[in-house]
């Protein structure tokens, strides 16, 4: 039997909940008027002022560095949960005119031209570190939006389970809806999920706007299977995650980093990077913000070095800042898509709706 140091995946949906249901210091405070603060205000000004961060509820730092955070900067920082990206976007454009935070962190670039549309967001000036410059959005996006980490969801194989069957495993697309792959195939819906959505659009980029249609259809004749999230998909079908009989799954770039063999060493299972399609997270100062300074501290303290390091072991992503150190284990396993599938967040507003009913209407059949 093959034995893990840790189990796989990028979102560790349990302990991250379970961290986030709370703010960093402890508690669901409400946020305490303070009476506004001068977007200009200086480190003497934002002393004993709170800030409300609204998330999704992956959302995890190590306490020690908040703490530290805290001290220097004399900010009491809140963080209020909403759900997963889908939900914090909705949430927050429908109070974009009462914001109910000072910033938020978590809206990704399949969420953020509708964000901006909304009127969610002010314009906030926060250095980005050099790497993060290609990660920036288009048009008025930004100079609203910074890029906080990343992550591509991309077709995981089980290579452990190949070799023991003796087959290879597949390389591509058109490999899952190929009869030797038959029945192998572990898929999160489009519709409830993040990874699922992603998927989708990686299939709409490889495919097109005429052509990914026929292959879901090919697809779902090859016996793929749906779930309705991640943690379905990965830890109750796929074999390289729990007691699934399907080695091929779609997850993250980052999920062999979590699947290492305690006696050889390595990773059991491989992300294709040709399926890959890049997911982005941002942060942003919410327009109307009671302390627009202090979300503005907060941005520059998610952009730190200190903080970017942290990211993968407590967030199962990649930082945006490429100079900070990887654990060993992604260092030599979490290999990231030189040329990661594409579709503007602007194209993915305006065709999301559509591009999920028709999602459906094959998925049903």
């Amino acid at each position: 039997m093959r034995r893990r140091t840790r189990r796989a995946g990028l979102l560790g949906l349990a302990l991250a909940t379970a961290l986030s249901g709370c703010s960093l210091m402890g508690g669901t405070e409400k946020h305490e008027a303070s009476g506004g603060t001068d977007p200009s205000a200086g480190p003497d000004e934002l002393r004993g002022t709170t800030v409300v961060l609204a998330t999704h509820e992956s959302f995890s730092l190590p306490k020690k560095l908040v703490k530290a955070f805290q001290e220097e900067t004399g900010i009491t920082l809140t963080v209020r949960p909403s759900g997963d990206a889908g939900e914090l976007t909705t949430k927050l454009a429908l109070n974009a005119d009462n914001p109910f935070a000072d910033l938020a962190f978590g809206v990704d670039n399949t969420f953020a031209t509708r964000a901006v549309e909304a009127g969610v967001f002010a314009d906030t000036e926060v250095d980005l570190p050099a790497s993060a410059e290609k990660l920036r959005l288009e048009g008025k996006a930004a100079s609203q939006l910074v890029p906080v980490d990343q992550a591509s969801v991309c077709v995981n194989v089980d290579t452990a389970w190949f070799a023991d069957h003796d087959q290879s495993p597949p390389q591509s697309f058109d490999d899952l809806a190929d009869p030797a792959w038959r029945d192998l195939t572990a898929i999160p819906a489009a519709t409830t999920s993040s990874p699922g959505l992603a998927f989708l659009l990686a299939t709409i980029a490889e495919f097109g706007e005429d052509g990914w249609q026929g292959y879901w259809e090919r697809l779902l004749d090859n016996g793929a299977k749906l779930s309705s999230g991640w943690s379905d998909a990965y830890y109750s079908d796929f074999t390289g995650g729990g007691e699934g009989d399907r080695p091929i799954v779609v997850s993250y770039d980052t999920s062999p980093a979590f699947t290492i063999d305690e006696e050889s060493g390595t990773s059991t299972t491989e992300a294709l990077l040709d399926t890959c399609f890049r997911q982005v997270e941002y942060a942003g100062v919410l327009a109307g913000a009671k302390n627009p300074a202090g979300a503005a501290r907060v941005l520059e303290f998610l952009l730190s070095p200190e903080v970017q390091a942290a990211l993968p072991e407590q967030m199962y992503v990649f930082p945006v800042d490429d100079t900070v150190k990887l654990p060993a284990d992604w260092a030599a396993y979490a290999k990231q898509p030189s040329e990661p599938l594409q579709v503007s967040s602007a194209e993915i507003d305006e065709n999301r709706q559509k591009w999920l009913t028709e999602w459906t209407d094959l998925t049903s059949r």
